[in-house]
């Protein structure tokens, strides 16, 4: 099991001291929660995406992840998430193949369509069109970075002719892509077709649809043959706040929670408590919370936490990490492991897809020979060639039968 903390580098007052931080502030201080959540022990580090105000998290997340490559030695750099349907594909697969370059391999993505509508126009596109535009441009960047020579053509960006993306992908590898939403099904069946990890940011909605999604997307995964069902890479989000004393955690995190941009002033800290993953408690209660997670979604491989937002102070932050990382990992890490299967896959790193690779057993998109996929794909094409021939036969013989009603 992989624990990372994300960010949306939200810029919010803090309610209890009236206290706002800069633009600069702010910026500096993701640095500092990034490397020091790698020396707590977490193994991941996610920056969200964002043009717009209250969010400082940058509008192109590899300037923020290749300073931090260079900060960090083991970190494994993300996104939460990348917009998929905004960006441009050919610069996606270029910006992130070269910082996987820079941060030898350290890299995956989390794609998404965001939840800010007013990005589509700024970029020149339509709201409408935002499930076409995540399955159109995730299927190009795929290509770019498993093709050597690309011709293209699509609704959304003007064709590609003999087009060799620079740099390639390290170690002929490209990194790994989780495929985050929290509502649309169309996404868990594109992680699914695609044998890549399935992202649920679970943090605002209730058990029962995040459990709904996951099971989609696992049986789609087996569907194309990628592997069980309980095989595939699922991740969650989460939040926490933590004190020694339950009531403590309560009272301090409150008026931080009433205040916050995106949920605040709407349902109150107790009942999103019982709706969603938030945990404000004891280490205990948020290590318990945690584990009855897999009792939702079975075997998993990533959980990330959102800490670092609602105006909290940072010097709080890297409390809150701290408590995690000398408390609460050290047990859900043994206890996560000796719930898990044998034959459930952990994260996947980049050392581990290069070995896939050359073991040449990279997931075939749509399925390869031997799923149902596959099967089912090969059965269409029969009775679609038998229907062909059956018409062509008809055709045939509808002269001669003219004719001789004719005589």
């Amino acid at each position: 099991m992989q624990f990372g903390i994300f960010t949306i580098g939200d810029i919010t007052t803090d309610p209890t001291t009236g206290t706002t931080s800069t633009e600069h502030q702010r910026i500096k201080d993701t640095v500092k929660i990034a490397k020091h959540a790698e020396q707590a022990g977490f193994e991941v580090f996610a920056t969200g995406q964002h043009h717009n105000p209250p969010f400082v998290a940058p509008g192109n997340p590899p300037t923020l992840l290749a300073y931090l490559a260079a900060q960090t030695e083991k970190l494994t750099l993300s996104t939460a998430t990348t917009l998929i349907t905004t960006m441009d594909p050919v610069r996606l697969a270029e910006d992130y193949s070269y910082l996987q370059h820079l941060a030898e391999g350290r890299v995956d993505l989390t794609m998404g369509r965001g939840n800010t509508g007013p990005v589509y126009p700024w970029f020149g596109k339509d709201i409408r069109q935002g499930i076409g535009l995540a399955v159109e441009n995730y299927n190009l960047l795929y290509r770019l970075w498993h093709e050597q020579h690309v011709d293209w053509t699509g609704r959304f960006r003007t064709p590609l002719q003999d087009f060799t993306l620079t740099p390639q992908p390290l170690d002929g590898v490209a990194p790994f892509v989780w495929h985050g939403s929290i509502r649309s099904p169309e996404i868990a069946e594109q992680a699914a077709y695609y044998g890549d990890g399935f992202f649920h940011n679970n943090i605002f909605w209730n058990k029962e649809h995040i459990i709904a999604m996951v099971q989609l997307y696992r049986q789609r995964y087996e569907y194309y043959g990628h592997g069980k069902a309980h095989q595939a890479y699922v991740g969650l989000g989460g939040q926490a706040f933590m004190a020694k004393k339950s009531q403590d955690a309560v009272s301090r995190f409150r008026p931080y929670f009433d205040n916050a941009p995106v949920y605040g002033h709407g349902p109150s800290l107790e009942d999103f408590s019982t709706m969603t993953p938030l945990t404000v408690g004891s280490p205990q209660q948020v290590i318990e919370r945690t584990l009855s997670f897999r009792d939702w979604v079975g075997d998993y491989q990533r959980q990330m936490f959102l800490i670092d937002h609602a105006g909290l102070p940072t010097d709080v932050v890297l409390e809150q990490i701290d408590i995690f990382g000398e408390q609460v990992l050290p047990v859900l890490r043994k206890e996560f492991a000796a719930l898990k299967p044998a034959d459930v896959p952990d994260a996947p790193t980049h050392e581990f897809l290069v070995a896939r690779h050359e073991r040449g057993e990279d997931p075939v998109p749509g399925g390869a020979e031997g799923s149902a996929a596959f099967a089912e794909a090969r059965e269409r094409a029969e009775n679609a060639a038998r229907a062909e021939n059956a018409a062509r036969a008809e055709q045939a013989t509808a002269p001669a039968a003219s004719t001789a009603k004719g005589a």
